[in-house]
């Protein structure tokens, strides 16, 4: 079986650090937090096809309309992060927009295939329900696709380029690994994309630690309209730094896709680190404080949070 390597070297780890961390998570205690949630119009979302928008239903999950396209990223509508309906990390806030809400559906970008990323059941309903949606996903992970009936799939190597009607996809390479189980690690790719469309340019990043990829995406793709980004899932970081960015690092990779707007994602929805849920916000403030860095150009949204967005002046304002 072939197996997928990462294009920078980084610190990895072996069975022996997972179990180590795992007993570690294991006795964890928390504190339920309760994070507060936005109202949507949903009756406006599924009539709109003329005001860009983006709507965050949670972990990686948007909804991007724009130039009168709706596209999702990473759907995930289901109740846990898991193989199993009655144990992992389950959903701690519902989504923000609840699928029967969902607009028609015409691009769905799959950056990875970990649970919390590629949900089946999610894929399948938009698959029969949508019937115009294209999926995009990584190298070697159309066949998991295929051999579920989803057949409008298109598979993309690092810097791979489609042409889906008006809109330009391009997987770009990030800092991840993948897998579904306990022997297909790195048997299929891992991505960000980037998205033209309508004279804009959108980074997805997917799941990614930090590296010199992003250097080299923004050598290729100079100055992002919009960049859509982790902040979460990154304690402890002697574990999670080689795959998961935490606040400080997001806004690294916001200044180096030179990104007019970024807006935080990966976090407040499953609980897959030690970090308390709420975390990530207070230290991506702390982090875009000490680079100088206005809020308004990295901001965190509520779950199930629409704003309109004016690319031009890189900005997301309130319906």
């Amino acid at each position: 079986m072939a197996r997928y390597k990462n294009r920078y070297p980084h610190a990895s780890h072996g069975l022996g650090a997972a179990l180590k961390w795992m007993g570690e998570f294991r006795k964890l205690k928390w504190e339920r937090i309760d994070l507060p949630r936005a109202q949507n119009d949903a009756a406006w979302l599924k009539a709109n096809r003329s005001q860009d928008s983006l709507t965050w239903v949670g972990h990686s999950t948007f909804l991007l309309q724009l130039g009168g396209l709706n596209l999702l990223t990473d759907p995930h509508f289901g109740g846990r992060a898991s193989p199993l309906s009655f144990a992992g990390p389950a959903r701690l806030s519902p989504p923000g927009l609840g699928y029967a809400d969902l607009p028609p559906i015409e691009l769905v970008l799959v950056s990875h295939n970990h649970y919390d990323h590629l949900d089946e059941q999610s894929v399948r309903r938009i698959a029969r329900d949508h019937a115009q949606a294209q999926f995009v996903v990584p190298l070697g992970l159309a066949a998991w696709f295929r051999a579920r009936g989803i057949t409008r799939v298109t598979e993309l190597d690092w810097w791979q380029s489609a042409e889906l009607g008006a809109a330009r996809i391009s997987a770009v390479p990030v800092q991840h690994f993948s897998g579904r189980g306990l022997h297909d690690r790195d048997a299929t790719l891992w991505c960000g994309f980037v998205l033209e469309l309508a004279r804009r340019r959108v980074f997805f990043a997917g799941d990614t630690g930090y590296s010199q990829d992003f250097a080299d995406i923004a050598a290729r793709f100079p100055a992002m309209d919009l960049s859509l980004l982790p902040i979460g899932a990154y304690d402890p970081r002697w574990f999670m730094s080689p795959v998961h960015v935490d606040p400080a690092e997001a806004v690294r990779i916001h200044q180096d896709l030179r990104s007019r707007l970024s807006v935080a994602m990966h976090w407040g929805t499953f609980r897959l680190t030690a970090e308390p849920l709420d975390e990530p916000p207070q230290l991506l403030a702390q982090a875009l404080a000490a680079a100088g860095i206005a809020p308004e150009r990295f901001l965190v949204f509520r779950h199930g949070e629409t704003r309109l967005l004016d690319l031009d002046a890189g900005t997301a304002l309130p319906p």
